[in-house]
C-alpha cells in the first residue's frame, strides 16, 4: 500500500480542455477525479468546517440502496449530530489525516486507513483535533432488518491490521480486504476494499444483483462496464446498478486498489419501495 487518493478539490484552469472521461447511463455512472471540482460540494447540517462531495445517493431506476460521501472535515470541524435519519447504518474509511471518533461513548483515533462500523441507532461523534483536514468516505444504508437476526455492533479496525483474502485460484493477484465476514447475516451491506496485483483480472463478466460503489484507492487499471472499457485511475469512482456486467484488467505497474459498496444477505423486496406488490 503506498496510500489512498483523496480529492483537494480546486478548478481546473481556464486552458483545460473540457472533454473529460465523465459517463452517465442506464446501467452505471462514472464520475473521473476531475469532478472532484470545489463547485459540485455541499456543507451538510450539523456539521462545522466541513465539506463534501455527494457521489451516490438512492435514485428510483438506478440504484437505490445507498448513498456515499466524500468527507473533507478541517481543522476543530466535525459533528455532534451527524446522522439524522432513523434507522440509517454507516460505514467510515479514513483516506487522509486523522480524525477523533465517538461511537456510544467509546473514543477512537483514526488515521489512514481506518474503518468504523456505525450500526443504526448508535450516537457517535466525530472532530478533527489536529491543525490539517481529515478526509474520508462515508457509505450510507438503511439497516434493513430480518427475522431471528440480531442486529450487528459496532466496530473499529484498520485496513492495514487486516490481511487480504486472495479469490481461488487467482495466484494472490485479486484479493479483497473482508471487514465483515460474509456469512455474518447480522450485515445486509458489506464495504471492502479489493487489491488486483499488476496483471490481474476479474476473468469473467459479473453480473448480479447486488448493486456497487468502487472508488479507486490507488493505481490504475481498464474496468468493463456494461457494454464498455473504461480507463480508471486513483481517485475515479464508478457506481454500477444492479446487474450491470463488470470486469477488470489491472493494467498498470503497481497494485490497483477500490473501496467497494455493496447490498447482501437479504430476500428480494416484493412489496413497497424496490417492489411490484402493494
Amino acid at each position: 500500500m503506498t496510500g489512498y487518493y483523496a480529492p483537494k478539490g480546486g478548478l481546473p484552469p481556464q486552458t483545460a480542455l473540457m472533454t473529460q472521461r465523465a459517463v452517465f447511463t442506464d446501467a452505471y455512472a462514472f464520475i473521473p477525479k476531475g469532478c472532484f471540482s470545489d463547485i459540485v460540494t455541499s456543507n451538510l447540517p450539523g456539521w462545522t468546517n466541513t465539506r463534501l462531495w455527494l457521489i451516490a445517493r438512492p435514485m428510483s431506476g438506478f440504484s437505490e440502496t445507498f448513498s456515499q460521501y466524500v468527507m473533507e472535515v478541517g481543522p476543530g470541524g466535525g459533528s455532534d449530530t451527524p446522522e439524522p435519519e432513523t434507522g440509517a447504518q454507516g460505514v467510515i474509511f479514513m483516506t487522509e489525516g486523522e480524525l477523533w471518533l465517538s461511537i456510544d461513548g467509546q473514543e477512537h483515533d483514526l488515521g489512514p486507513g481506518g474503518y468504523a462500523y456505525l450500526p443504526a441507532g448508535c450516537a457517535w461523534r466525530v472532530k478533527n483535533a489536529k491543525t490539517s483536514p481529515a478526509r474520508f468516505h462515508w457509505v450510507r444504508k438503511l439497516y434493513e432488518t430480518a427475522p431471528g437476526v440480531a442486529a450487528p455492533e459496532a466496530f473499529v479496525t484498520s485496513d492495514r491490521d487486516i490481511s487480504p483474502i486472495a479469490m481461488p485460484d487467482t495466484g494472490g493477484r485479486w484479493a479483497t480486504t473482508r471487514f465483515v465476514d460474509p456469512g455474518d447475516l447480522r450485515h445486509d451491506m458489506h464495504v471492502n476494499v479489493v487489491t488486483f496485483q499488476p496483471g490481474g483480472v476479474i476473468p469473467f463478466e459479473e453480473t448480479h444483483v447486488m448493486e456497487h460503489g468502487l472508488y479507486v484507492l490507488e493505481g490504475k487499471a481498464v474496468y468493463k462496464l456494461n457494454q464498455d472499457w473504461v480507463e480508471v485511475e486513483a481517485g475515479d469512482f464508478m457506481w454500477l446498478r444492479a446487474y450491470c456486467p463488470q470486469a477488470c484488467y489491472a493494467a498498470g505497474p503497481g497494485p490497483f486498489r477500490y473501496l467497494l459498496y455493496k447490498d447482501v444477505n437479504r430476500h428480494a423486496r416484493l412489496r413497497g419501495v424496490g417492489g411490484f406488490g402493494r
